[in-house]
């Protein structure tokens, strides 16, 4: 088998994958944070008044930008004193925050393939903020991510094709030989608009809303297993 063939479509094929790297997302992917975000986001647009409540089409996309979404009418200070409030709210609130399933499972496999291969081979690219990101992970006991992509880190965040394109420039490989894997549109838009192949998890985004956009649908990691073969890694459906 070709050591130096990946997937070409910005969705790419169905699994199996043979890839280098993974850039996963954090949260709805790789951790349940959803109670937590959705009493964050609510208790704010309590606060800002209108009537609006958390929906899931929110997911995927940095707070600023989602709150620029909600409210094109209002002034960059308004937008800035809201955002500066919903990262106090969600910082604050990581009750509840549990690894999903198969992620420590495949995080170490990714680990002992680094191992084995002498190089990075997976990331966390997400729309959370530094220091959002940290107050979450540090709940998990999950391995620390090197190189890992957050939302005050890049100009431009998801759906747009930044975040995915430094993730990979990070790892050191061409976005089409880095797999990404999400659970928003935003994620696998931005995913496919930097030229990866995408996997969808529907963990909180109806599985009809992401069928268009990724290679494959998964229920979880739990679905997965990656093996080095080569100098690759191959993504294959846990068990298949």
């Amino acid at each position: 088998m070709s050591t130096t063939s990946y997937p070409t479509a910005a969705n790419g094929p169905d699994l199996p994958l043979r890839t280098q790297a993974l850039l996963l997302d954090m949260d709805g992917t790789l951790i349940d944070s959803g109670d937590a975000v959705e009493r964050a986001w609510n208790q704010l647009l309590q606060e800002l008044g209108g009537g609006l409540t958390f929906s899931h089409a929110m997911h995927g996309k940095p707070a600023r930008q989602t709150l620029h979404e909600l409210y094109p009418d209002v002034s960059e200070e308004q937008i800035t004193a809201a955002h500066r409030r919903i990262e106090e709210l969600e910082i604050a609130d990581v009750a509840g925050i549990e690894v999903l399933p198969g992620t420590q499972r495949l995080l170490a496999e990714l680990d002992a393939a680094a191992e084995q291969l002498g190089r990075p081979t997976w990331t966390v690219v997400t729309s959370c903020t530094r220091e959002l990101f940290t107050a979450r992970w540090e709940r998990t006991g999950l391995p620390e991510p090197a190189h890992t992509v957050t939302a005050d880190q890049v100009t431009r965040g998801k759906p747009d094709p930044e975040p995915y394109r430094v993730g990979a420039e990070r790892l050191g490989v061409e976005p089409a030989q880095a797999v990404v894997i999400e659970d928003a549109v935003g994620g696998l838009t931005s995913g496919r608009a930097a030229g990866c192949p995408t996997i969808a998890v529907t963990s909180t985004t109806p599985a009809a809303e992401l069928a268009d956009l990724a290679g494959a649908l998964i229920t979880s990691l739990d679905d997965l297993e990656v093996h080095v073969d080569g100098k690759d890694l191959l993504v294959t459906r846990r068990g298949g």
